[in-house]
């Protein structure tokens, strides 16, 4: 999808989701043919004119300002991970010219040696280190107990994103499915607004697309959000129910990779079933 296609649908389903009472505006004009708030009605809020912001829905302002995306993403009521997708969307760099985002460079993504050694460390703590596209580029023994056998699957297999939609165990593993899977697009969108010519990115949202109604579904509402700390909860075939918190740690100067770890409340019922699982995990076999 080219970057103006891209740019209006994102705005379109932002205008979708609100109404002119969410945003202190009196409804008029009778009935409304489409959900959400009109393109004039978006413009009076942003302090622009009705044909500027058609032309910018369009992807046909060359360089709109700081200022008018600024207004534009506060009118939507969009939030900072949203509103920094806008000015991606809205300012793709100019062929030729040297990229705020860097390309993604070809070959095995190699893993930072800090994340690995602290990878090590992490004894009794699911954790993966996440790579471009939602790769899983290492992992240690909880995380296999808790997930599974990554080193079991094809090195191009190992994506999060794609076991999710595409392994029918996910849906049996996560209490909340659908909440997890959702998450998984919003993240992809930030990445293929970040870099829009990473083509592996590209044939993955291809295949999810192609395989998962979901995926296609979902993908289609434009949903946004970076991955970094929340409570997800599981149903492990072996002990239950676990209700864990997860955290992310990514360097500030290598934003391509990052560490995710799972842990449980201490004293509660998840945390005690952790521990089981990670004792019988590292028992041998007999």
């Amino acid at each position: 999808m080219s970057a103006s296609n891209t740019l209006s649908e994102f705005l379109r389903t932002r205008r979708a989701r609100l109404r002119p009472e969410d945003v202190d505006l009196p409804e008029f004009g009778g009935r409304r043919r489409v959900a959400g708030l009109r393109r004039e009605e978006l413009a009076q809020l942003a302090g622009v004119s009705v044909d500027y912001y058609t032309r910018l829905e369009q992807g046909r302002v060359g360089n709109p300002s700081d200022a008018v995306l600024d207004a534009v993403a506060r009118s939507l009521r969009l939030d900072p991970d949203e509103a920094r997708h806008l000015h991606r969307l809205a300012r793709p760099r100019p062929a030729g010219r040297a990229a705020a985002e860097p390309p993604a460079p070809r070959g095995p993504q190699p893993v930072r040696p800090m994340l690995a050694r602290l990878l090590e460390q992490l004894h009794d703590t699911p954790a993966m280190v996440m790579g471009r596209r939602m790769d899983v580029l290492a992992w240690n023994p909880a995380a296999t107990a808790l997930f599974g056998d990554y080193a079991a699957l094809a090195p191009a297999e190992r994506n999060i994103a794609r076991i999710t939609f595409l392994d029918p165990a996910s849906r049996e593993l996560y209490a909340d499915w659908a909440a997890c899977a959702r998450e998984n697009v919003a993240f992809l969108h930030l990445e293929a607004g970040r870099r829009p010519e990473d083509r592996r990115l590209a044939a993955l949202i291809g295949e999810l697309s192609m395989r998962s109604e979901e995926f296609r579904r979902w993908w289609a509402e434009h949903p946004v959000r970076d991955k970094t700390s929340g409570r997800k909860c599981f149903h492990h075939p072996l002990v239950g129910r676990l209700d864990l918190a997860y955290d992310t740690l990514r360097p500030t100067d290598d934003p391509d990779q990052a560490l995710i770890t799972y842990a449980a409340d201490p004293g509660s019922p998840s945390d005690d079933a952790l521990r089981m699982l990670l004792t019988w995990a590292a028992t041998p076999v007999g």
